[in-house]
């Protein structure tokens, strides 16, 4: 069924074009690079893999519980809406929060496909562009997966957010060759992460725990080649220039957070606009959401250089600021690590189960003149 069938809303024309900005550059270097961003190429080759195959798409998905969403989640809990809704109202409700929050994981995917062909187009170094074609793969995988669940499993999808394409647009337009990966590598992904985690962790379904584990898996890498490029290059701006991408780092971080209220979905509830943010904003649940989702961006932001007072300030006011302390490192190898358990785990299950189908085989065999 055509996407343009199942949106919630009217999503608009059926292309969005940015106009290209910034120049293609070409190297006749080819044989000098980087070691960690060789090494990281190399682990970027290593670990393709196929959506089709990985996933096991035969799980059966309740499109009104998709996420195994507790009540307290909902930003209508405990208000007289709520009160009022019969089973099947809060049934359909979880399934446009579901549609929602992947609807954005989509978009966001596609733009970071986006941006990684940006990249390779625009990066001066060799080393650089053969990781961002890897990674252009890993996203076009990603955009492929996230739409195939919200098609098959979830029947309904959700335009772009606002302040999402906002942040696109204006990662996209910009000349700079870094700030593709600024805007996408450590401000969308570093969001990302942290809501992929999020539900991850707290998911009791196992179709969107695989696909959440294995993608995040893919994207630890992504974080760790922005925090590479740029804090190599970070070293050579003047202060002035820091400023520059501090000052878009801020605006980015209060668009992302602007973005996470879901007020579209309490809208068509039939919620006005007004109060729909309102209800959202006293969330405590989403609050506590919010504020966990820049544990990436902090100790990314601070790793790679930008980290001057304003900065820091905006942090302090956003209620973030401790998390510049956090181990990044040890957040990607644990990303990586459930992945591959989850993966030994399910292949331990199929075993079982093709080694008692094998016996049971011979058993009735053997009892056969």
């Amino acid at each position: 069924m055509p996407t343009y069938d199942l949106y919630a809303n009217e999503p608009g024309e059926p292309l969005w074009q940015v106009p290209a900005a910034g120049a293609a550059r070409f190297t006749w270097e080819y044989d000098d690079g980087r070691e960690r961003l060789l090494a990281l190429y190399q682990k970027g080759k290593d670990k393709q893999w196929d959506g089709q195959l990985r996933i096991d798409w035969d799980v059966e998905v309740d499109p009104c519980d998709a996420l195994g969403t507790p009540e307290e989640a909902m930003a209508l809990y405990g208000t007289p809406y709520w009160a009022k809704m019969s089973e099947r109202e809060r049934g359909e409700l979880r399934k446009h929060y579901a549609s929602w929050q992947f609807s954005q994981f989509l978009h966001g995917e596609q733009g970071a496909m986006i941006c990684a062909a940006r990249i390779v187009e625009s990066v001066p170094d060799m080393d650089a562009k053969f990781y961002s074609a890897t990674q252009t793969m890993d996203e076009a995988r990603h955009a492929e997966i996230y739409g195939r669940f919200l098609h098959e499993k979830i029947g309904m999808v959700y335009p772009v957010n606002d302040n999402l394409q906002a942040l696109l647009g204006d990662t996209l337009r910009d000349s700079r060759w870094d700030m593709p990966y600024l805007g996408m590598q450590v401000l969308i992904e570093g969001l990302a992460l942290a809501a992929f985690g999020m539900i991850r962790d707290t998911t009791t379904k196992p179709l969107p725990q695989q696909i959440l584990a294995y993608v995040m898996q893919d994207e630890a890498r992504h974080v760790a080649f922005g925090r590479m490029a740029l804090r190599d290059y970070y070293q050579q701006l003047t202060d002035a220039e820091l400023r520059e991408r501090e000052e878009f780092v801020i605006e980015g971080c209060y668009l992302m957070r602007d973005r996470l209220r879901g007020v579209e979905v309490l809208e068509n509830f039939g919620i006005p606009k007004g109060e729909a943010e309102q209800i959202s904003e006293r969330s405590e649940f989403l609050q506590l959401f919010r504020r966990l989702l820049f544990s990436r961006i902090v100790p990314c932001v601070k790793d790679i250089g930008l980290w001057g007072p304003r900065l820091q300030q905006a942090y302090v006011g956003m209620g973030v600021f401790e998390l510049g302390d956090s181990n990044l490192d040890l957040l990607m190898a644990q990303d990586e690590e459930i992945a591959e358990k989850l993966d030994a785990e399910r292949f331990a299950v199929e075993e079982r189960e093709r080694v008692a189908e094998v016996g049971q085989a011979i058993e009735e065999g053997a009892g056969e003149p």
